[in-house]
């Protein structure tokens, strides 16, 4: 109990004092116009108030990312509680942070738009290309799960899961067209509440139900997990990736910088988002093994009887929700089984929607079309979705990892332009360039360590990460030197 309760109160004094220090280093200009104004187009150009803007932006870039990859984290054992933690702080909230205000700065700037202008027109295309197949993904995986979910629920009442996806993806085309006051900006506050206080709730259980055993540091340097098929490194920095460093974030940052009245919300809207997803992760990380631990099911250690609670007895796969729903149903009651839907349901959809919404965002900004009028919003987002349709029939679990890897991918490409822009600028540079550094050897083991990447040795995958993180911070030391 000693280490969760250190790990809330960092989180909270990483908010106040490490985010005040990179508001500093960034230099807030409170007097500057934002594009909310300078932009106004009625659709995604539009002011909206700071407090419904930082709940817009918690669930775009929350979704079930917080709850099921801490959940599955905590698998390999309290060393989620450090990843959570320092990631939070030090990378994801950095990250979000930068990649907003810098959009803030260039008038809503999508994200591949950034990174070329930091890191030039090859990764430009690189980024269109992949922001694009990334959000397409993220589109399809979180359509899925809240329809498999709404037909366990409504089977009795003869509506598949075929007949939701057709719900989610009609409900998924009124979001991407509508302009964002329109129907995001009137449900995703009530999501979001409905979100936090899922979560308040959860932590309440946690020390009113959780009994007197919790995982502590002192056993965060071993492996936990019953059946990993990836080491802990990188494999814990891959599962759990919203709740300290997801590439995703960095995409939606832009659509809530073109809403912002302010640069001095910045803070509180990207950096205090991402620190309150880290709140959210570390509650469903510490709530799902102490639970865990009590249950009367298969397995010898609270890891191995969390895995047996998550796998669904029919399929044989692993589903978080499962815990999910039977933590809010025993230790919240009725209103936890609300929350439950909520969570588990309506979490996905309000990052499914935002996602295929950036993605038509990305597209007219490299195609330099105007969204001002429906018929040309519809026009890019016709090839979107059917391209998402198709997915739907390739099986989850290959999305999802490739989804993974793909999301981690792009936060390195985001800090390292970043990186690239603060030193333009002469400002410290530091603090996204150790944390990009990390994430390059996370995604460049895991590619060479995973199945689904090239299986080799995990010694050989280290030694190639390494070399090749190497080289990239040699890199950028010339580049400097140049400078």
């Amino acid at each position: 109990m000693i280490t969760f309760c250190v790990s809330l109160l960092m989180l909270l004094a990483g908010y106040l004092f490490y985010g005040k220090f990179m508001e500093h280093i960034f230099g807030v200009d409170p007097s500057r116009r934002t594009p909310c104004f300078t932009k106004n187009d009625g659709v995604d150009y539009i002011p909206m108030s700071s407090w419904k803007v930082f709940l817009i932006q918690f669930l775009n870039i929350a979704g079930t990312g917080p709850i099921f990859g801490a959940i599955l984290g905590i698998l390999y054992g309290p060393a989620a509680y450090l990843w959570i933690v320092l990631g939070c702080i030090f990378g994801g909230a950095v990250h979000d942070f930068f990649s907003g205000m810098i959009s803030l700065r260039r008038g809503g700037a999508s994200l591949p738009e950034i990174i070329g202008d930091e890191l030039g027109m090859t990764a430009r295309q690189v980024m269109r290309v992949l922001s694009l197949v990334l959000m397409v993904l993220v589109g399809t995986v979180f359509a899925q799960t809240p329809a498999t979910l709404l037909a366990a629920m409504t089977s009795n009442w003869g509506i598949t899961a075929n007949i939701w996806i057709v719900i989610v993806f009609a409900y998924y085309i009124m979001a991407t067209l509508l302009p964002i006051d329109a129907l995001i900006g009137r449900i995703y506050p009530l999501f979001g509440f409905a979100l936090l206080v899922m979560a308040v709730g959860v932590l309440g259980g946690v020390f009113v139900h959780g009994g007197v055993w919790m995982p502590e540091v002192t056993d965060a340097f071993a492996n936990h997990h019953p059946h990993s098929a990836v080491p802990i490194f990188p494999g814990l920095c891959i599962t759990i990736a919203c709740g300290a460093v997801s590439g995703f974030h960095a995409t939606q940052s832009p659509m809530m910088a073109r809403c912002m009245k302010n640069e001095r919300m910045g803070r509180r809207i990207f950096y205090g988002a991402m620190i309150t997803e880290g709140f959210v992760a570390l509650i469903w990380a510490a709530a799902a093994i102490t639970f865990a631990n009590q249950l009367d099911v298969a397995g010898n250690t609270p890891y191995e009887k969390l895995l047996t609670a998550m796998t669904d007895p029919v399929s044989g796969k692993m589903n978080p929700g499962l815990v999910v729903s039977q933590i809010c149903h025993s230790w919240l009651g009725s209103v936890g089984a609300i929350l439950a839907i909520l969570g588990v349901v309506a979490a996905p959809l309000t990052s499914g929607d935002t996602a295929l919404r950036c993605a038509r965002l990305i597209a007219a900004d490299f195609l330099k079309v105007k969204q001002d009028r429906i018929i040309k919003r519809l026009m890019l987002c016709l090839p979107i979705f059917a391209i998402s349709i198709l997915l739907f029939f390739v099986d989850f679990q290959v999305i999802w990892r490739y989804f993974a890897w793909s999301n981690q991918t792009l936060s390195v490409f985001t800090f390292w332009a970043i990186t690239m822009w603060l030193m333009r600028q002469g400002k410290c540079y530091w603090v996204t360039l150790i944390p990009g550094l990390f994430m390059t050897m996370v995604c460049s083991t895991y590619i060479l360590v995973a199945s689904e990447g090239f299986g080799l040795s995990l010694t050989l995958s280290s030694i190639l990460g390494g070399t090749f993180t190497l080289l990239l911070a040699l890199l950028f030391v010339r580049k400097c030197r140049q400078k």
